[in-house]
């Protein structure tokens, strides 16, 4: 059995195959809701057999597939490496300064949409698998790849569908999310999304606010209302004192000072609104897209609650309908031994504290948890760039995350 220096060694002896993979996938468009993941898929599973990995698909959805490879051996502990292969769209190619789809390398960074949410920590646990493979590394456990199409969209198709159809399970799972390089994420807030679509009477223009109801002003209204949200005082449950401490630490650790105190309060954010049909009509419809957070101290009914109660004052004609992300706050405990495994390790490689914190958004974590299996999120980022234009990885972050999943799949499945 290699000892940890040799294990990073031959990370480092093989790190220019890793950027290589990244580069490749970076420069196969995968964008969600589009949601078609046919070329990545038929070339992430050409390079796993190409390197000696079997692996199954399956087809959730049209043109959405889930790729699951296992090795080591039965009957030990398991373990789950997971990643998403569908990215946010490109969205203006003209505000992009290279080609969102080049994976080229400039001053030290991997380019393109992607980069850090999430190819390049899908390309670290994919090199992980395979360089354990290639050396005949023993593992006394099973190490489970979970490839899955559609984490960007709300993930139905991908991590709830692999479990909800015992496809994969695991002791402890590892999804290679952005993170910072020191402080992977053991919890995240919760989410909830919905459109909110108020009606009103039609009427000419000239005439308005004398006749017709303007479903734009009593959306105004509704956004006015909902937005209150924020201001709801929460009590989070006591043993997450030590969680919620440092996860502010490691805010004003990382020059976001101006964001602490976002792991107790609801965040509201109102992503789109579409109403009215010309200058000249009164408006008869008017719908609103809103994305909340939700902390630990309430849940998902209980901020739907306190919505409805709120708009139900103003007496004004409207629907909510439920979209996309849907969770309460969760997390997994730090001594947990996953946790425990990926946080000494990054300690080790890095030579400096790692710690977990909390997520202000969230993820396909969540569904991991609802199964009992714990989970956190650990992966190479260029934070400020994610789902933002010119998204961008520093290699070396990169190369470090390798060696990280490296050591925790060795380290964990050990672990009698």
């Amino acid at each position: 059995m290699l000892d940890k220096q040799q294990l990073l060694a031959l990370v480092d002896k093989h790190q220019d195959e890793l950027v290589a993979l990244c580069a490749d996938l970076l420069r196969i468009p995968s964008e969600n809701p589009e949601g078609d993941t046919r070329q990545i898929t038929s070339f992430i599973v050409e390079y796993l057999k190409k390197n000696g990995i079997e692996s199954t698909v399956y087809e959730s959805d049209k043109h959405r597939f889930n790729i699951v490879a296992s090795i080591g051996k039965s009957g030990g502990k398991k373990l789950i490496y997971c990643g998403h292969s569908d990215t946010v769209p490109v969205g203006d190619f003209d505000k992009w300064s290279f080609p969102p789809f080049s994976g080229d390398i400039k001053d030290g960074y991997l380019l393109g949409r992607g980069a850090s949410d999430m190819k390049a920590g899908l390309a670290g646990l994919i090199f992980t698998m395979v360089l354990l493979k290639r050396y005949e590394i023993p593992l006394p456990g099973e190490l489970t790849l979970a490839v899955v199409p559609d984490e960007e969209s709300g993930g139905e198709y991908g991590v709830p569908w692999l479990l909800e159809n015992k496809l994969i399970e695991g002791d402890g799972c590892l999804i290679a999310e952005p993170s910072s390089e020191l402080n992977p994420t053991i919890g995240q807030k919760g989410s909830c999304w919905f459109t909110l679509t108020v009606n009103g009477v039609p009427a000419h223009g000239s005439l308005a606010p004398f006749v017709g109801t303007n479903a734009i002003i009593d959306a105004i209204r509704a956004i006015e209302r909902i937005r209150t949200v924020t201001d709801i005082e929460l009590s989070p449950p006591e043993e997450l004192t030590q969680l919620l401490s440092v996860s502010n630490r490691y805010l004003v650790e990382n020059e976001r000072a101006v964001t602490t105190g976002i792991f107790e309060k609801i965040t509201c954010n109102i992503g789109t609104i579409e109403g009215g049909t010309s200058a000249n009509v009164v408006p008869d419809s008017c719908e609103v897209a809103v994305d909340c957070r939700l902390p630990f101290g309430t849940t998902y009914d209980d901020t739907m609650a306190y919505i409805h109660r709120e708009l139900e004052q103003l007496g004004i004609d409207y629907q909510i309908k439920p979209f996309g992300f849907k969770s309460s706050a969760n997390y997994t405990p730090a001594d947990d031994p996953i946790c425990r495994a990926v946080v000494d390790n990054i300690s080790a490689v890095l030579g400096k504290e790692a710690y977990g914190v909390l997520q202000w958004a969230c993820s396909d974590a969540r569904h991991f948890r609802e199964h009992d299996i714990p989970v956190l999120q650990y992966g190479p980022a260029e934070l400020e760039t994610i789902h933002g234009i010119d998204e961008k990885v520093q290699v070396s972050n990169v190369i470090n995350c390798a060696k990280v999943y490296v050591l925790t799949a060795v380290d964990f499945l050990d672990v009698k």
